[in-house]
C-alpha cells in the first residue's frame, strides 16, 4: 500500500513539474530601452522625459510593465498592461501617444521583437472635456 502511494505521489510530482516548466520558460521577462523626448502620462503616472529601461513580466491575469529611468535620479514606474496582442514581425518598435487636454497619454507600446503589442488605459476625450467643463463651472460659481 505504501509503495502505491509513493508511486502516485512521484507521478503527480513529475506531471506537475512538466506542466509548470513550459509556463516558466514562456514567462521570461522581455526587456529593452527607449527614450522619451517629452513628459507623457502613462495611465495615472506622469513620466518625465529621459532614457528608460523596461521589463515586461506576467503577474497573474495581466502583464506588468516596469520602467526605470537610466539617467538622472533613477525614477521607476510599475504599470498594468490593459491588453496584449501579437505584433507583426515587420512592425517597428513604437510608442503611440494620444493627445488629450491633460497632455500626451501612452496608449500602445508595439514590440515586434518580442511578438507583442501592449495596450494601456487612456482617459476618453469626452471624460476629459466633461471634467474640464465641471471645473470651469465650479470656478465660475465662486
Amino acid at each position: 500500500m505504501n509503495s502505491i502511494r509513493r508511486f502516485v505521489y512521484a507521478a503527480v510530482l513529475v506531471l506537475s513539474a512538466l506542466n509548470l516548466a513550459p509556463n516558466l520558460a514562456s514567462a521570461q521577462d522581455a526587456a529593452g530601452s527607449f527614450t522619451l523626448t517629452h513628459e507623457v502620462r502613462w495611465q495615472n503616472a506622469v513620466v518625465p522625459a529621459g532614457k528608460y529601461r523596461f521589463t515586461i513580466g506576467a503577474s497573474g491575469p495581466s502583464d506588468i510593465l516596469t520602467l526605470r529611468k537610466v539617467d538622472g535620479n533613477g525614477v521607476g514606474f510599475i504599470l498594468l498592461v490593459t491588453d496584449t496582442e501579437s505584433a507583426q514581425p515587420s512592425d517597428d518598435n513604437r510608442l503611440f501617444l494620444v493627445s488629450r487636454p491633460g497632455g500626451s497619454f501612452v496608449s500602445t507600446m508595439q514590440l515586434p521583437q518580442f511578438s507583442m503589442t501592449l495596450h494601456f488605459a487612456v482617459p476618453s476625450e469626452t471624460l476629459e472635456v466633461a471634467q474640464s467643463v465641471a471645473t470651469s463651472t465650479a470656478s465660475a460659481a465662486r
